[in-house]
């Protein structure tokens, strides 16, 4: 199928699409060359993706005054980002997957690499590789380090090896030998042969996918993208023809884990690299939006949606990238060995499960009710209590508002469902409900010091920028928890990685290895691999020159670490070339830094290995201005009139009688006083007793705790 162009038009109705599908709510956000224009919010389908999209592109439409059809047919670009491949993953509904090795290394999964975050716990099992060691084969040849064949490939083994692949139906296959990225011609060989014996059966090879020197993450990769293929593949090609059915005439491009997006041919053939892309839109908003409201260029983003909570950071001014991207538990889940946006998830979100375990304890995820059948207080048959029943109890939300009012909640069922848990654990409802966002709370400021105060961040230094349908409900407290002194919420807070979308690019990223030393160091060969890179990164801006893209950026990046270590640190260089001590000085400076910074650590004179070097190219898309609104605002007011007043409780006052506004009617420098609830059609905002929110010039609510 052709796909027009990337062009920029400027016309009232030239759309841009950002869609974030969650586990529990598909997010649609709607802006052009006038800025960001409306939202909507519908209950994701998993089954069919397309319909829940349709369904918020709907609502998102009306407030234009067109269809859902006519707004697609008007749209220029549309962003997918999804949670569908890391889903498949964590729940394990990926495709019978066989791994080839070379003969003699059948057991680089299972043996895996890294630690233990307690060394002495002994309570745990041995995780399972990703590809079972049954579906594990090995094949004969032998490539050395230098890239000499050292034994034969053989062909009639191989060839064997997909007869039994055959018989045992295999729907995907995985190729990782040793020293591929020296020399291929193993692998590609491999390819021939699974394309002569197994025709249409989706493969992957390792140094095409991930052309690193680890083995265990090259080979992790391979399997990941490998398993990944049979499902998102007809995932997307499916989604596809549903939007073009419906009227999309733009392009669709699906986000990546890089924090962009890529042509959806792209994603078709590295599916992967669709692996955390939903979680790495949030920060790109984060780190537009927390710059223009308050010049801030350090910022903790925090997207709490109805199955998981996600946070990542924008440092100097730009989002963290980083390698060691777990899915799962760090250390027992799986690494997809790639460069992505460095979010961390923990399973808490409104639709988190409370329950009591066998100790008497409250325990709150990381089971999710999901979106079928939700919470109790959906109504859809949920009886286990959530977060979302928590806080309906409490009065943090409006039953007869939820969604923009097209969900009306049923408090009955949340008081029940919450009930059952106070009889368990001897406490009135208002007790466990607080009790219940009280755990949750824990969990999310556990996972943000893990990525600020084990970073060597103080969060108390970074502002803290807070979305997702279910942010609102907590993150008072958890700023508090922190020491931060402010939060930022979008007026759009309850789509954040959809808005982020918005302000995406298209990025791909290049990668070669080349082992040299700071104190050998290769010139040569490190010039030939970045010539190389730099090629790579000429051939796609010729690309997207020729779709309509005008303006780009590429960036140079060498992965290095002390020599001895295990870790590597990723570090941005100066150019694509590297002609002088000088210039090498540069780096190293930069590297000792970079250490101190994360580790609180440096040795300046060690040797410094480097190993990995990267080109990352951008093609920059038009977006939607943020620019504050005019005239000014004038100096802060109090709010007008609450359109209403209802019981809350707070674990400081008991129950009490607080205001609840419509976030419609608080224009810039209206102030509102906690305890209050502003009401805004995709999230709900909680001030606690003592809090303060503003509307910035921006139409966003800055709230000091």
């Amino acid at each position: 199928m052709t796909t027009p162009s990337l062009r920029a038009h400027h016309s009232r109705g030239d759309y841009r699409i950002g869609i974030d599908t969650g586990g529990t709510f598909t997010d649609v956000v709607v802006g052009n060359a006038s800025g960001i224009l409306s939202v909507g919010k519908a209950l994701t389908t998993r089954k069919r993706i397309s319909e829940g999209i349709l369904e918020g592109l709907g609502v998102a439409a009306a407030p234009l005054g067109v269809d859902a059809g006519a707004l697609l047919r008007q749209t220029s670009v549309f962003i997918y980002g999804s949670t569908r491949a890391t889903n498949a993953i964590l729940e394990g509904k990926i495709a019978k997957t066989a791994l080839l090795v070379t003969l003699g290394f059948p057991d680089i999964l299972v043996r895996r690499e890294g630690g233990k975050t307690n060394p002495w716990d002994y309570t745990l099992d041995y995780p399972e590789p990703y590809i079972p060691r049954h579906l594990t084969f090995e094949v004969q040849g032998r490539i050395s380090s230098e890239g000499t064949a050292l034994t034969p490939f053989d062909e009639a083994g191989a060839t064997a090896v997909m007869h039994r692949l055959s018989a045992l139906r295999v729907e995907a296959v995985a190729v990782c030998f040793l020293w591929s990225i020296a020399n291929p011609e193993h692998e590609l060989a491999a390819a021939r042969v699974i394309e002569r014996e197994l025709p249409g059966i989706p493969y992957t090879l390792s140094h095409q996918v991930n052309p690193i020197v680890r083995e265990y993450r090259r080979a992790s990769s391979a399997a990941i993208d490998a398993s990944l293929k049979p499902l998102m593949q007809q995932h997307l090609r499916e989604m596809e023809s549903d939007l073009r059915a419906a009227g999309l005439a733009g392009e669709l491009l699906p986000a990546i884990s890089l924090g962009g997006v890529m042509h959806i041919d792209g994603v078709i053939e590295r599916p992967i690299h669709m692996v955390r892309s939903g979680p790495s839109l949030a920060p790109i908003l984060g780190q537009v939006t927390g710059f223009a409201e308050v010049g801030a260029t350090e910022v903790i983003v925090c997207d709490t949606g109805g199955t998981s909570f996600d946070v990542s950071l924008v440092r100097d001014g730009r989002p963290v990238f980083g390698r060691d991207t777990w899915l799962g538990a760090r250390y027992v889940g799986h690494l997809t060995g790639l460069s992505s946006v460095d979010a961390r998830s923990i399973g808490s979100g409104g639709g988190s499960i409370a329950r009591v375990d066998s100790g008497g304890l409250l325990c709150v995820g990381p089971e999710s009710a999901g979106a079928e059948p939700g919470p109790a207080c959906y109504g859809r048959g949920g009886r286990h209590a959530t977060v979302t029943d928590a806080a309906l109890l409490l009065g943090y939300l409006d039953p007869g508002y939820f969604n923009g009012g097209r969900m009306q909640l049923d408090a009955s069922a949340s008081t029940a469902a919450v009930g059952r848990i106070a009889a368990q654990l001897g406490k009135s409802a208002e007790d466990a409900a607080a009790g219940i966002l009280t755990v949750a709370s824990e969990h999310m400021v556990a996972a943000i010091k893990e990525i600020t105060i084990n970073e060597g961040v103080d969060p108390r230094d970074s502002l803290l920028l807070a979305g997702g349908g279910a942010a609102g409900l907590n993150i008072v407290p958890i700023a508090r928890e922190l020491g931060c002194a402010r939060v930022l919420l979008p007026r759009m807070a309850g789509a954040l990685s959809a808005c982020g979308a918005q302000y995406t690019d298209i990025v791909t990223e290049f990668g070669v290895s080349q082992v040299t030393a700071s104190t050998v160091f290769d010139y040569a060969a490190v010039n030939r691999v970045l010539g190389g890179l730099q090629a790579s990164v000429q051939d796609f801006m010729r690309s997207l020159r020729a779709r309509g893209i005008q303006r780009f950026r590429a960036d140079y990046f060498v992965e290095a670490r002390y020599r001895y270590q295990v870790w590597e640190l990723e570090v941005p260089l100066p150019g694509a070339r590297i002609d002088t001590p000088a210039e090498l000085d540069h780096i190293v400076k930069a590297f000792h830094a970079a250490h101190e910074a994360i580790f609180a650590v440096s040795e300046a004179d060690q040797e410094i290995e480097f190993i990995q070097w990267k080109g990352r190219a951008t093609g920059e898309l038009d977006r939607p201005p943020l620019t504050p609104l005019t005239p000014l605002p004038a100096p802060a007011t109090l709010a007008p009139a609450p359109e209403q007043r209802g019981k809350a409780y707070f674990e400081a006052t008991g129950t009490i009688d607080i205001p609840r506004f419509r976030g419609a009617v608080l224009t810039p420098g209206m102030q509102v006083h906690g305890p209050a609830l502003i009401v805004e059609p995709t999230t709900t905002i909680v001030l606690y007793p003592g809090s303060v929110a503003t509307v910035t010039p921006f139409n966003n609510y800055m709230v000091q705790v």
